[in-house]
């Protein structure tokens, strides 16, 4: 036996055993939101629902960055493309997300410079190698992504590329978490919250959730014993009458975060109103590109104003984000709506609940 057998041995056996003490304690029907994406793919891909006692539903939340990212940004994203001597540099996840109209990966075909890069840094590296056009990256993400973003406008500063910009979509969760515990007829009794995010801006941002919502927070890894540990801390709590703000993830997430990646951030960005999909605009739960660094602001370079679109007809996405419905309560789900003809980001991003549900759930 491989030492990587060994590991998957241990982690499977750590695994059985959390499961058996959640339902030693599980007595309370509770709903719990796995705020992040990538938890909502690990446990489908891992099948944890299916080992859950019936009292424990499961729900995935907004932590999708390409899901929530508006119809009328994703349209300016297009429009940008069409721009002449403009190359749009993107993640690959937004390529195939439909707007009103056309996509990227649309425009792409019909000969429009749309190039993938992996990090914002290689799309300054674009626009030094072609300095007759203009660069713009577009800023799709959480606190996660934001930090790097920030940092390459400060080295396009340092450098002098005049020909670098970003077109700035960016999200902060804590905002968004306080609209779900508002919503009309959402109803969550813990968050599983997201890990990645939480190295940067650290545990403590949910705490104000948790003390004015009396609801219990546990920030999780990625791997199936923390996603199950998080849960079996969630239950124990629930199962208590306690709410309280717990770290599953110390080995990577801290209270405080990361402030120097947060300086960073905030160097570059100001926090602003934005929309998110099917949910409407939050106060404060974007990132806005603040005034000093107007001339690497796409929004400042170019008219990017689009028409107002409508989500699509029948599309839930927006509810399924907020944890009011779940894929197959969808009309269009696997009929319309399907990986190779998606309707909404929600089945076309890795991230995506549709996507995961059409992968992974029987």
């Amino acid at each position: 036996m491989t030492m990587k057998h060994i590991d998957e041995y241990r982690d499977a056996e750590l695994s059985r055993k959390m499961v058996d003490k959640i339902k030693t304690i599980s007595r309370k029907k509770v709903r719990l939101m796995g705020v992040c994406g990538t938890h909502t793919m690990a446990i489908f891909r891992s099948g944890i629902k299916a080992l859950l006692p019936e009292t424990i539903t499961l729900l995935s939340g907004p932590g999708c960055p390409v899901c929530v990212t508006a119809q009328r940004e994703i349209d300016a994203f297009i429009k940008l493309a069409g721009i002449q001597n403009v190359i749009v540099a993107t993640f690959g996840d937004l390529l195939r997300v439909p707007g009103a109209h056309s996509s990227l990966q649309k425009e792409r075909a019909e000969g429009k410079e749309v190039r993938i890069v992996y990090s914002a840094f290689d799309a300054l590296e674009l626009a030094r190698k072609n300095p007759q056009k203009e660069v713009v990256f577009l800023g799709v993400g959480f606190e996660t992504t934001a930090p790097t973003i920030a940092a390459s406008l400060i080295e396009a500063e340092k450098r002098n590329l005049k020909n670098f910009c970003v077109l700035s979509a960016h999200k902060l969760v804590p905002p968004a978490l306080t609209v779900l515990m508002k919503a009309e007829g959402v109803k969550i009794d813990g968050f599983i919250c997201p890990g990645h995010v939480s190295v940067i801006i650290g545990s403590g941002a949910y705490l104000p959730v948790v003390e004015k919502y009396h609801i219990p927070c546990v920030v999780s890894g990625f791997e199936p014993a923390d996603i199950l540990q998080a849960i079996y801390m969630l239950v124990k709590q629930l199962e208590a009458g306690d709410a309280k703000l717990e770290n599953e993830y110390g080995r990577a997430v801290t209270f405080e975060g990361n402030e120097k990646a947060r300086q960073i951030m905030y160097q570059v960005f100001e926090p602003a109103d934005a929309p998110w999909r099917g949910i409407g605009t939050i106060p404060g739960s974007g990132l806005k590109i603040r005034k000093e660094f107007d001339s690497f602001n796409a929004k400042k370079k170019f008219d990017l104003s689009v028409p107002d679109s409508k989500e699509p007809k029948g599309c839930a996405c927006g509810e399924i984000l907020m944890g009011l419905k779940t894929p197959p309560e969808c009309p269009l789900y696997k009929k319309v709506c399907t990986p190779g003809h998606p309707v909404s980001p929600c089945m076309v991003s890795t991230e995506g609940t549709c996507a995961a549900y059409y992968k992974y759930h029987t």
